[in-house]
């Protein structure tokens, strides 16, 4: 069932009914989007001479929820030209396109009645196997379904997606009483598979997982902090990325969700949970309650506990101060504890050590120790309720808030007894079934790919997704070809080798060359069927190691660097015409070098959040591993075999998106720029990345023949597209719109792009323009404005127009 969901139609074009639209048009699928008609005309359409009966006044809702979706910041469509696989309707004239949908998914007003109301309008609409859901974040779904069919209760289940959906991983799947297994199995897998998302399954219990667990630490954190006395800045240093936490941190967090729409949720929960030990707890702080009378609820009003502005040129974020509600400059927290705590890389110790200083009196340290351990009671006591699973109940609290551990991985970082002793001491109250545990002689919730089952009372395989390939486990089996610092060569299985960037921000350094080399070896004398390139790091690859390429200039070092441009040439030419299929798999961040791997792969396996470009241009250099040379033969060279076709707008093209840095926002994106073929594939799943690359290996490799070495296989324009592009970059300079440097770079590309000088069009061959590539770059290396722009991106991160 879940592969032959197609067509979706989505009823409710808000926030939410509309981002899960565009995810689903991100997947492929085509969508219908549905929402209610207006009850009465507007002013404008008054004006206008229109009736309650134009199309154009009885689609105003959805097409103002579609408009706002096209808009979102970040975006919610992987690219705009996704929005075609979007058709528009209402409830009144097009509500027999329910009919046709084989998934409908309901996202309207968090009301029971209308809920209800539309829910019987679907099961008379709807085909006979269709899966209903509901977008629900907290109304029973037994209570949706009531008078319903047992054939629609059979189909009917919760499918809460985390919002911006495209981006959040988390989608909880909720079960009535009544829905069929097999539709929640084939759901899930729908879910993952196509939609990329990570299902949990959830109880049908207020705010089910992540918002019940949430809601719970985000009101009692917030007090804690205001009672105690801590300033926002503190807060935030203690929670984010130190606690294992997103750099939102907690009061960050709060103002990108929305004050009114997290106290909405923990408001909710404490009606609908009235036999909840804790609900005392989900009552806003009385500062917290001000901010929502004053309007001051985050990102969305121009400010909550954070405002961002403008001083001294720079832009600073202000910070609220609860007392007096007023603005003031942030503050760096005097607290000596993060930095030490920081010298721990692994979150466990982070986290042990973190509470050791409590237990010193340190006021950071208290807390992490105070705010932490409740969470961590809070979710064994809702076990079973929310959950019958630990795993459930961790992926969620990962997958919605990006927490790096989940409440029970966390206590079993801690250690699972010396924390339930020291949170016996501190008069919390953990769950029964924690202490059974421990009497049963258990030390950890998870062991030995099983964990903790507090129904069985016994320990549980913990569900393993076949799709899913674990690089680390891998290595850890001994299956490590080759290594060094730098990179590996990891055996996937099935005659499928990897080539692994685990580098320093994954950049290319010697070392990634190095094995790179290596790697070709291993892949024409051994055994294998080809070779994928791909990690599971934070970024697919960030291109060449600015640090070691700036320091080779700043030391006179050009001829260096010259030849460290012509291993990886070579080494990318030798990935190009390897004897066996190469498959690069990206994932993130995806840039100049990287992007280089990708395009000189036999093919490409990008995950939907890849971005790809050719960004030298921000550090005054140009492509210098065959980026240039790949994007003229991709663009350029095919349109000039068409006769009398024009090779400037085809070298126009490729020469903005270079000079531009410009980087696709999505594997859509970079499709459209050219990085990407239309043979390439994306896949929705990052977790599935690597399986699905190693799939495309054993796909290419029966008979597979390398590309054939071409005496001149690639389009030079000459000096006559060469003179256009430098009249345009004059213009642009001439206006003030480009610096000198800006210039000097950009003629240098279009050397580059044309062939050099000359004289006329010629097809020449790709070491001809490599070779090109790499004098531009020693050129470009060469300038002291260029070494400013490599200095500035390494201090700052951030580009220099000098």
């Amino acid at each position: 069932m879940a592969h032959d969901i197609r067509r979706v139609a989505v009823l409710g074009a808000g926030t939410m009914g509309a981002a899960i639209a565009a995810h689903a048009a991100n997947a492929g699928l085509t969508v219908d989007l549905l929402d209610i008609t207006p009850a009465e005309l507007t002013p404008d359409e008054q004006r206008q001479g229109l009736t309650a009966t134009d199309r154009a006044v009885r689609d105003r809702v959805v097409r103002a929820g579609f408009e706002r979706m096209k808009a979102a910041r970040p975006a919610a469509l992987a690219s705009p030209s996704l929005a075609a696989r979007i058709s528009l309707g209402n409830f009144e004239d097009d509500f027999e396109r329910v009919g046709q949908a084989d998934w409908v998914v309901e996202a309207i007003v968090e009301q029971l009645e209308p809920k209800q109301e539309l829910a019987a309008r679907i099961e008379k609409a709807a085909g006979p196997e269709a899966v209903v859901s509901s977008n629900t974040s907290g109304i029973p779904l037994a209570s949706i379904a009531e008078g319903r069919s047992e054939e629609f209760r059979r189909r009917f289940l919760g499918t809460h997606f985390f919002n911006p959906p495209r981006y959040l991983k988390l989608v909880e799947l909720i079960p009535s009483a009544d829905t069929d297994p097999e539709v929640l199995e084939a759901v899930r897998a729908f879910v993952e598979g196509v939609l990329g998302k990570g299902a949990v399954v959830a109880k049908d219990t207020p705010n089910f997982i992540a918002n019940r667990l949430g809601s719970f630490a985000g009101m009692h954190d917030m007090r804690y902090a205001f009672e105690h006395g801590y300033s926002i800045e503190e807060v935030d240093a203690l929670t984010g990325p130190l606690a294992g936490r997103p750099r939102t941190a907690s009061f960050r967090l709060a103002d990108q969700v929305g004050l009114d729409i997290m106290v909405g949720v923990a408001d909710n929960l404490y009606r609908l949970a009235p036999d909840d030990e804790s609900r005392e707890e989900l009552h806003a702080p009385e500062p917290v309650r001000r901010m929502l009378a004053a309007g001051r609820l985050g990102i969305k009003t121009g400010g909550g506990f954070y405002q961002r502005g403008k001083r001294d040129g720079e832009t600073v974020f202000d910070v609220l101060d609860p007392e007096t509600m007023e603005y003031r400059p942030a503050r760096d927290p005097d607290l000596p504890v993060v930095a030490a705590a920081r010298e721990h890389r692994d979150l466990g110790a982070r986290l042990r050590f973190l509470l050791d200083k409590a237990e010193e009196g340190d006021r950071g340290g208290v807390y992490v120790r105070d705010t932490l351990l409740p969470a961590l009671a809070y979710a064994s006591r809702r076990v079973p309720e929310i959950a019958d699973s630990l795993v459930e109940v961790d992926h969620a609290m990962e997958w919605g808030f990006g927490h790096q551990a989940g409440p029970f991985r966390t206590w079993d970082l801690l250690g699972v007894r010396a924390t339930a002793e020291q949170m016996a001491r501190m008069g919390l109250q953990v769950a029964p079934w924690v202490g059974e545990l421990l009497d049963a002689g258990n030390e950890t919730f998870y062991r030995d790919g099983a964990a903790y089952s507090p129904v069985s009372r016994t320990y549980e395989p913990v569900r393993a997704d076949p799709d899913a390939i674990d690089l680390a486990a891998l290595k850890a089996e001994g299956r490590e070809v080759l290594g060094n610092d730098s990179a590996s060569l990891v055996d996937l299985g099935d005659g499928v080798l990897c080539f692994e960037i685990h580098s320093q921000a994954s950049a290319i350094d010697a070392g990634v060359v190095q094995l790179g080399q290596q790697a070709l070896s291993e892949l024409e004398r051994g055994g294998w069927k080809g070779l994928v390139i791909g990690n599971q790091a934070a970024n697919f690859c960030v291109g060449a190691n600015l640090g070691e390429v700036g320091m080779a200039a700043y030391q006179g070092a050009y001829d260096q660097v010259k030849e460290a441009s012509r291993s990886l040439q070579e080494l990318l030419m030798g990935l190009r015409f390897a004897a066996k299929p190469v498959v690069a798999a990206p994932h993130g961040q995806t840039l100049g070098g990287g992007c280089e791997i990708c395009l000189h792969a036999d093919r490409v396996v990008a995950a939907l959040e890849t971005y790809m470009g050719q960004v030298e241009s921000a550090v005054g250099l140009v492509p210098a591993g065959g980026g240039c040379k790949e994007l003229v033969r991709r663009v350029v060279s095919p349109a000039m075999r068409v006769a009398d076709a024009p090779p400037l707008p085809f070298v126009q093209r490729v020469f903005e998106t270079i000079a531009l840095a410009k980087v696709g926002s999505s594997a859509v994106e970079s499709r459209e720029l050219g990085f990407l073929s239309d043979d390439d594939r994306i896949v929705l799943n990052a977790d599935h990345l690597l399986a699905a690359a190693r799939r495309e290996v054993l796909a290419l490799a029966p008979g597979y023949r390398p590309p054939a070495r071409e005496e001149k296989s690639v389009f030079a324009a000459g000096r006559p597209t060469l003179a256009a592009l430098e009249l345009g970059v004059k213009t642009l300079q001439w206006g003030r719109y480009a610096s000198e440097h800006d210039g000097l770079i950009a003629t240098r590309l279009a050397r580059v792009l044309c062939g050099g000088e000359l004289s006329g069009p010629q097809w020449v061959t790709e070491d001809y323009l490599l070779e090109l590539e790499r004098e531009a770059f020693v050129e470009l290396l060469r300038q002291p404005k260029t070494l400013e722009r490599i200095q500035a991106m390494l201090m700052t991160r951030k580009p220099l127009r000098n």
